[in-house]
């Protein structure tokens, strides 16, 4: 029996045991099996691993997108993680390839993927509070967000997330350095009914040139123990 006389349930079944790329490589044998590819009802659920995995033609976008995720674990996220007026002009390059990346493709979701439920954004290093309240405004039912490892976010993320995270249920920022605890008390006052979540956020050194003042107390408390 041939893959293409079994019915589309059949076939959307098979499509389901299948990753991103060998979805596409066997969509492109026929037109029939293009067709089960391009099911909305295929692409409920989407997990990246890497930014440049977003600019493959390999998956849809569209309403029936419930739960997004992208997680970095790669030693570069590392990079994407030093404070920008510590950076070599090395790592300004190797940023400057995918900085936009993640940001243009969630600008993309908010656009396209009004029903999601879930987003997970770990190591996306690049992302800005922006992006997070464009998300909230765009995905009302948006039930669990969780972020980790995302250093450009901020308290503003937070507000936000008191202002237009209405069905939120939960919320993780672990090892989001540049949000405070001041914040996160917001959140917990303002919205009780969210499991709220910031493993070694709070007191992880922000992402800003220290100033002079800052940098002359701190050479104060040294001569002082002196």
């Amino acid at each position: 029996m041939h893959i293409t006389q079994l019915n589309r349930e059949c076939l959307l079944h098979l499509f389901s045991f299948l990753d991103k790329n060998s979805r596409k490589s066997l969509a492109e044998t026929c037109h029939q099996l293009l067709e089960v590819f391009q099911d909305p009802s295929l692409w409920c659920l989407l997990n990246f691993h890497s930014p440049a995995e977003l600019k493959k033609n390999n998956f849809l976008l569209g309403p029936a997108l419930k739960y997004l995720s992208i997680c970095w674990y790669s030693e570069r996220v590392k990079v994407c993680n030093i404070e920008d007026w510590m950076k070599n002009n090395f790592q300004k390059d190797f940023c400057n390839r995918h900085e936009n990346a993640v940001s243009d493709f969630l600008l993309e979701v908010c656009n396209r993927c009004p029903n999601l439920l879930s987003v997970t954004l770990s190591g996306c290093g690049h992302i800005t509070d922006d992006c997070i309240l464009l998300l909230l405004q765009s995905c009302p039912n948006l039930r669990t967000l969780k972020l980790e490892n995302c250093v450009r976010i901020t308290d503003r993320t937070l507000e936000a997330v008191t202002l237009h995270g209405a069905s939120l249920q939960t919320l993780h920022v672990d090892f989001c350095r540049n949000v405070t605890r001041a914040g996160l008390e917001r959140v917990r006052e303002t919205r009780p009914s969210v499991t709220l979540r910031a493993e070694r956020s709070a007191d992880m050194i922000p992402d800003n040139k220290p100033g002079k003042k800052l940098m002359l107390e701190k050479a104060s408390r040294k001569l002082v123990r002196l």
